[in-house]
């Protein structure tokens, strides 16, 4: 008999002991309800023991949740049309109102991450998605941190993935970052073509100095050519040699028919009878008629 009322005693003590006692685990803390109320004391990571029939353990994780944003699509204030994802981390730092204050903290998360997002798509331009990120990420997470703080919520990062742009718009951007390309390498260019006037402005005039390294670069350069192994050689021409030769060369006479005779002067003939001899006639002479 008296060992029956012990085995009963007990079985109801190990009863009791299960139904008081739970485990929180390191990431977790326990919150304690007391006929519907909860208690300010928060259970640490251990064993807590609760009253049976009476409390009821509520465990919230404390760890830092990773939550994808659905990629959202939207229109920029450039009038790009776009799709962008992102991904949020957050973390409960005030389980009794986390759980107390909103029924579902995940989700509500979720949904305040899609709308802002939507709303950053909107205020932004195309360039600002692409290349900006980083102050686009702080202005969702300030976006997103506002309401998530009443829930005891802290929003540990937001970063937005990918930005799916349409093909017509792919193209575009390529076009435009080969001519941007294009104009560089065109510049480039001319840079260097001025940079290589101004070094050929020098070196010819220290070759017109010395005429020997004129002729120096001249063979130089025919050295180079017949390096090559090619079956016609170009030799130029000093230019210096045929001044030479036009400054030897003298100067062609005037044709004779291009100058015109001098007239020669006639000496008039002593007078015959009493009359003067006339003097030969010039083409041009007018004819007097005769008494």
């Amino acid at each position: 008999m008296v060992v029956e009322i012990v085995s009963a005693v007990v079985i109801a003590g190990g009863v009791w002991f299960a139904s008081s006692v739970r485990v929180v685990k390191q990431y977790e803390q326990g919150l304690i309800y007391r006929f519907g109320r909860v208690r300010s004391r928060v259970r640490e990571p251990g064993l807590a023991v609760l009253v049976p029939f009476v409390d009821r353990l509520q465990k919230v994780n404390m760890q830092i949740v990773t939550m994808p944003v659905p990629a959202q699509d939207g229109i920029t204030r450039d009038n790009v049309t776009v799709r962008v994802d992102a991904v949020v981390y957050f973390k409960v730092i005030d389980p009794v109102v986390a759980a107390v204050n909103v029924q579902d903290y995940r989700s509500a998360v979720g949904q305040v991450a899609q709308t802002s997002l939507r709303s950053i798509i909107g205020k932004s331009d195309l360039d600002d998605l692409l290349s900006n990120r980083e102050r686009l990420n702080e202005g969702l997470e300030l976006m997103i941190d506002s309401p998530a703080l009443d829930w005891g919520i802290h929003i540990d990062r937001v970063e937005i993935k990918d930005v799916a742009l349409p093909e017509a718009m792919k193209r575009s951007m390529s076009r435009q970052a080969e001519a941007e390309r294009e104009r560089r390498a065109r510049v480039i260019s001319a840079d260097g073509e001025l940079q290589a006037s101004y070094k050929l402005a020098q070196a010819a005039a220290q070759m017109s100095d010395t005429p020997a390294a004129l002729q120096l670069r001249l063979l130089e350069t025919v050295v180079q050519v017949s390096s090559e192994k090619n079956s016609t050689l170009v030799l130029p021409f000093p230019v210096e040699l045929l001044r030479f030769l036009d400054a030897q060369t003298p100067k062609a006479a005037a044709p004779a028919a291009e100058a015109k005779p001098e007239p020669e002067a006639v000496e008039p003939k002593p007078e015959v009878n009493g009359h003067a001899t006339p003097s030969p006639r010039s083409p041009g002479d007018a004819v007097l008629p005769a008494d």
